[in-house]
């Protein structure tokens, strides 16, 4: 008898573990909002209302309008540094009031992240696991009185649920019923290697300066077989529309070559960059990033 309570005992804590991972009280916002009016404010002012526990930050309120491909990046640029159980509410929504699906994604990292399921997940989902898939029940997580607002889910819908996730008011389990473990993805290209001309993405700009960040990785990029001070030949596309053209040295950071010439380096996600030291890359060569943006690279 003093062996099954035993047993019940771990049990219940095993599954008392499981539903605390969620409850990590962090709760980050991303949103196409802008700061110039209050509806940042008032998603925070729901979430503050589930629970004044919450510990809530923002990853961007910057994001292009609309722009879905911009928002998953900066998912899977900052999720990786937060703690298991971070809850994510990331609100980039064309469609709005449409059939597309409300979701919670959670990763095999134990992160979550909460929105619509429109392509802004699929840089997360490839790169932390998908674990499993729910779709918001709206009978049940729904910010009280909200019903006929149709246009402001990210207030009524998706921080109110991210927070009550958060807060451990509900499970994960409670979000709704499970969906086929999957997200609406974006095609992009992926970092190859074919024929020693190795082929990528450019997802992002290092905007504040306008490098050019794609998505090979170092690793990928030392099939090349390269060593620092090697000439690069690389040129970029707008879909089948060549924008650049030009040789660069590789390079360990700017300061390496002289000011206003380009360099090929490694960023601090350990991605293949481009830049002009001390001036605009992307300014200069209109070269901006997106899915349909592409790179190859060829040692000199």
């Amino acid at each position: 008898m003093k062996r099954v309570k035993r047993l019940l005992i771990i049990f219940a804590f095993i599954n008392w573990g499981v539903a605390v991972c969620a409850q990590s009280n962090l709760l980050i916002f991303q949103t196409d909002f802008g700061l110039k009016d209050g509806a940042v404010s008032a998603m925070k002012g729901v979430a503050m209302g589930v629970s004044a526990n919450l510990k809530v930050f923002d990853l961007t309120h910057e994001i292009p309008a609309y722009n879905i491909w911009e928002a998953g990046y900066r998912l899977y640029q900052t999720a990786q540094y937060w703690p298991t159980g971070s809850v994510f509410v990331s609100v980039v929504d064309p469609g709005v009031g449409s059939a597309r699906k409300s979701v919670v994604l959670k990763t095999k990292s134990g992160h979550y992240f909460v929105g619509p399921d429109n392509g802004q997940l699929t840089l997360v989902a490839e790169s932390l696991g998908i674990a499993e898939v729910r779709e918001i029940d709206e009978t049940k997580n729904r910010l009280k009185n909200s019903n006929e607002s149709y246009t402001f889910h990210g207030r009524d819908v998706y921080a109110y649920t991210g927070a009550r996730l958060a807060a451990g008011a509900i499970s994960f389990d409670e979000v709704g019923p499970s969906l086929p473990a999957q997200v609406i993805k974006i095609e992009y290209q992926k970092a190859v290697l074919e024929n020693d001309i190795i082929k990528g993405n450019i997802p992002i700009l290092d905007i504040q300066y306008g490098n050019i960040w794609t998505n090979i990785d170092k690793s990928s990029f030392a099939k090349l077989g390269l060593k620092y001070g090697d000439k690069l030949h690389v040129i970029i596309f707008n879909e089948a529309k060549k924008v650049y053209e030009g040789i660069m040295p590789y390079a360990t950071t700017f300061s390496a070559v002289p000011q206003g010439k380009p360099l090929c380096y490694v960023n601090s996600l350990l991605n293949v960059s481009f830049a002009l030291n001390q001036q605009n890359f992307s300014q200069q060569n209109k070269v901006f990033s997106g899915p349909e943006w592409t790179v190859q690279i060829k040692k000199q």
